[in-house]
Parts: structure tokens; C-alpha cells; sequence
């Protein structure tokens, strides 16, 4: 029996289009902050995007360091290169940008609220520190729809280690059996979500993961399809 839905937060609730933008407008604040105004603020978040990501591959599936240092380490890279300091306060300007720019997909609420309604635990499972997960969701004002918020942070553990996966379970009290993730990459939600027994969704609105689909229990194409399947879930 079906007792508790899980999701991922980036590109899963909030579009990874949104969070590109938020991307940008913190690249365009740490030069305006430099006095940099007149660099290419697009070509430097495109430089910061590829430091950050290739950091972040490194880190999938190792001991959680904080995505703070991570982050403010990518941008230092971009930084030394065009001759400019990044500001102190790196991490606040972040989080600031996240809480101004950052945009759910078009059904995530209408689709939390349905599946609240089937009597289901709520929550969310993802590589984040603490306190960028909660401004974000206080921001959206979605905090309080959550049953449980598990981080990389809390589990000590990037995905798709299993850690971050157990913690959630056990703080929502139910068996993995009991329990469906839903994210955005085959290779850490669908594969980490495995390793412990739990049902997993892909979602995939463009299919672009086409290859990847195997690692996954189920594939939608927009939130909103999570909750014909996990009635169908609950009936059996």
C-alpha cells in the first residue's frame, strides 16, 4: 500500500529554466557589486554554470560538502579569471536571488494538494543545504505542504547514495515499499530511489532521457500525471 509520495526539488518542482534565471541575475549582482557592469554577464554565468556542474558530477554520491562552498568556489574560478573579487556575502546574494527569481512548474501545486488529499506523507528528498531549501520553499509559499524535507545536508550523503533516501523514510515512518520518488535525473533519483526499494518517476517533459528511461519505474511528461499513478498505486 502506498503511503508516501517524495520529490525531488530542481527541475522536479521549480523549472530548471527559472533556476537558469536566478543563475543569471546572481552573476549580474556579484559584478555589479565588483563594479564589472561591462562584462558579458551571460558568457560568465555560462562559465560559472560549466564550473558548478562539473564540481557537483564529482561530488554524486560522496559525503555531502556544503553546495555553498561548492558554489562560491565555481564563481571564485570565473572570478580569477577576469580579474574581480567575489563579494563576502556570496552565498546570502544566492539565496536572495533563488527567493526573488525562482518559479514551480505550472501544476506542482495543484499536484501536491491532490495527492495531500489522498491521505498521503509529503515530502522532499534533495542535494541541498538547509537553508537554501527553506527560503526557496518559503519564498514559493509552498513550506508548509511538506510533510518532511530531507537534504544532503541532514543525510551526510549526495544522491544517489543511499542515505538521503533511508533518512526520509524513517522520518516519515513508512517502508520503502510504501514510498515513490519523483525527479528529474535517471541517474541519481530513479537509481537512488531503487537502491532502497522505492517505486520511482521520471519526469521527463521533453524526453530528453530518453536513454535513461530503464532506470526508472515510470515516466511522465508533467507533474501532474504522478497522481493517476499513484491512484492506481493505491488500488492494488
Amino acid at each position: 500500500m502506498l503511503r508516501a509520495v517524495f520529490f525531488d526539488f530542481v527541475g522536479t518542482l521549480i523549472t530548471k529554466e527559472g533556476e537558469n534565471v536566478t543563475h543569471q541575475n546572481i552573476v549580474r549582482e556579484v559584478l555589479r557589486r565588483a563594479g564589472r557592469e561591462g562584462l558579458d554577464y551571460m558568457r560568465l554565468w555560462e562559465e560559472y554554470e560549466a564550473e558548478s556542474s562539473a564540481m557537483f558530477k564529482e561530488l554524486a554520491g560522496k559525503p555531502y560538502v556544503k553546495i555553498r562552498d561548492v558554489d562560491t568556489e565555481a564563481m571564485r574560478r570565473v572570478a580569477g579569471r577576469y580579474g574581480f573579487t567575489v563579494p563576502a556575502d556570496f552565498w546570502e546574494i544566492s539565496i536572495s536571488m533563488h527567493e526573488r527569481y525562482g518559479g514551480l512548474f505550472p501544476d506542482a501545486v495543484e499536484t501536491i494538494k491532490a495527492l495531500k488529499e489522498l491521505g498521503l506523507h509529503i515530502g522532499i528528498i534533495t542535494d541541498s543545504d538547509n537553508d537554501y531549501i527553506g527560503a526557496h520553499l518559503r519564498a514559493l509559499g509552498i513550506y508548509d505542504m511538506f510533510d518532511s524535507i530531507t537534504t544532503s545536508e541532514d543525510a551526510g550523503f549526495y544522491k544517489p547514495h543511499e542515505g538521503p533516501f533511508r533518512l526520509a523514510l524513517e522520518r516519515a515512518g513508512v517502508e520503502a515499499g510504501e514510498a515513490l520518488y519523483v525527479g528529474d535525473n535517471p541517474s541519481k533519483d530513479c537509481v537512488g530511489a531503487k537502491k532502497v526499494g522505492m517505486l520511482s518517476v521520471l519526469l521527463d517533459p521533453k524526453g530528453e532521457k530518453r536513454e535513461l528511461w530503464g532506470n526508472c519505474d515510470f515516466v511522465v511528461s508533467k507533474l501532474g500525471e504522478v497522481v493517476e499513478i499513484v491512484k492506481g498505486l493505491m488500488e492494488k
